[in-house]
């Protein structure tokens, strides 16, 4: 390999692990939400979520109705795990908009947080 395709290899390379490290990079999703969603059952609900993060972990306080319910969890990169005293976590994905697209019942239930 000559000289100047070592170092076209070192460039893809170089990209390469650049983008790598960017996608790797925890979003920042710290504000206060609106909450839609959907039951086990099937019925909607709404209301409104606070999320606090500091560094890679996350704690969310989410309003549904009378109902005042708290999560701890921890952000890898898009993805957003809260433990939440029930048998299975909430698991969201951070959308490029900025909502947190989850599912918590084991992908049985459906909640959507839209920054507000």
């Amino acid at each position: 390999m000559d000289r100047r395709n070592f170092l076209t290899v070192l460039a893809i390379a170089g990209t390469t692990v650049s983008a790598t490290q960017t996608l790797a990079a925890d979003a920042l999703i710290a504000g206060t939400y609106s909450v839609q969603g959907r039951n086990t059952d099937g019925h909607p609900y709404q209301g409104f979520a606070h999320v606090m993060q500091d560094g890679s972990s996350v704690n969310i306080q989410w309003a549904i109705g009378e109902e005042i319910v708290i999560g701890n969890g921890a952000i890898d990169g898009k993805i957003v795990t809260v433990e939440w005293n029930a048998e299975f976590p909430v698991v969201y994905v951070v959308a490029v908009d900025g909502e947190l697209h989850g599912t918590w019942a084991d992908g049985l239930a459906l909640d959507k947080l839209t920054p507000q």
